[in-house]
């Protein structure tokens, strides 16, 4: 096939670049790098299946030739309120990226007649009353907080491609991701594993908002590809959850860090963040997954935050 991957320079995007070359299809990737970092595409320069087109998705998108599949990937997705990568700080961006790069996005699979896949996120469960979250919830959000504008953006987003599926009949396909990890994330993203990793590699107290006692599923970047990957070359239409369903405390997963690289300094506590609208419980069922795509994640916690701190050890130069 040939692919479209929209936030291709993105940490999840780069690696789906990178499995779908590896799998013999053709990639053109498009970004604007305005989260996405150019290095996380490097090493494909030269590569005679791959090309690239620096672009915003909320302006029209033209790509010449025909298009077999269509990866929506284009979001600011971090939540750090200190960071200029962060969706608050670019909260029209966001918005603009679900809504319009959405809409322009669908236009392309249209013209082409071609697979589309959305990537949407599990902040559309918002701060969930039902637990584990299942494809049939439908959310417990806050529409004008602080995070809203990727939750919302999101949950358009979902709504947008099922209309075009519906009514366009647009061979469409939305994934629900849950928290992923790996390498290339941003240092600064502001998710907990690249905070306490950075923390723990400085040697200084890993900061933990609250009790420790909230809760997420972290699923390790390699999985959460094999999952989209699966998904595209399924016909199931409606949305599915790809996550890890092991759910781990805050405070145990400061530990295991902890105890991974020999941070002796332990943990520091500040105020609780619930009033932000951050999430106390976070965990995946992931039943459609495992009957539709025969998928299900093969990567240990422990494992997987190995590699990661082996990457974070490259960008910040320690030995």
């Amino acid at each position: 096939m040939r692919i479209l991957i929209t936030g291709a320079a993105g940490f999840l995007g780069s690696h789906l670049c990178d499995r779908f070359l590896a799998e013999g299809h053709s990639v053109i990737g498009m970004d604007n790098f305005i989260t996405g970092n150019p290095q996380n595409l490097a090493h494909l320069s030269g590569n005679p299946q791959y090309s690239f087109i620096r672009h915003d998705v909320s302006d029209f998108i033209f790509v010449p030739g025909k298009i077999n599949a269509v990866l929506h990937f284009a979001s600011p997705a971090s939540p750090n309120e200190n960071s200029p990568l962060g969706y608050v700080n670019l909260p029209i961006q966001t918005m603009k990226a679900g809504a319009l790069g959405t809409h322009n996005t669908l236009g392309v699979a249209r013209a082409n007649q071609s697979r589309f896949l959305l990537a949407s996120t599990s902040e559309i469960y918002g701060d969930p009353l039902v637990h584990p979250q299942e494809e049939t919830y439908w959310g417990h959000v806050d529409p004008i907080g602080k995070r809203s504008v990727y939750d919302e953006a999101k949950r358009f987003a979902e709504a947008l491609t099922m209309a075009y599926h519906r009514f366009h009949n647009i061979n469409t396909r939305i994934v629900r991701i849950f928290n992923t990890y790996g390498p290339r994330m941003h240092l600064d993203d502001g998710r907990v594993i690249p905070n306490f990793l950075q923390q723990a590699l400085r040697g200084v107290p890993l900061t933990i908002y609250g009790d420790g006692l909230q809760t997420r599923s972290f699923c390790y970047v390699e999985d959460m590809v094999d999952g989209i990957y699966r998904l595209l070359l399924s016909e199931e239409h409606y949305p599915i959850n790809i996550g890890n369903p092991t759910e781990i405390s805050m405070l145990e997963l400061a530990q295991t860090i902890n105890s991974l690289i020999g941070n002796e300094a332990g943990v520091t506590y500040k105020g609780d963040r619930r009033g932000e609208g951050d999430p106390q419980q976070r965990k995946p069922d992931i039943t459609r997954a495992r009957k539709l795509l025969g998928w299900e994640p093969s990567v240990s916690l422990e494992e997987g935050l190995i590699k990661t701190t082996a990457y974070f050890k490259q960008v910040l130069d320690i030995t």
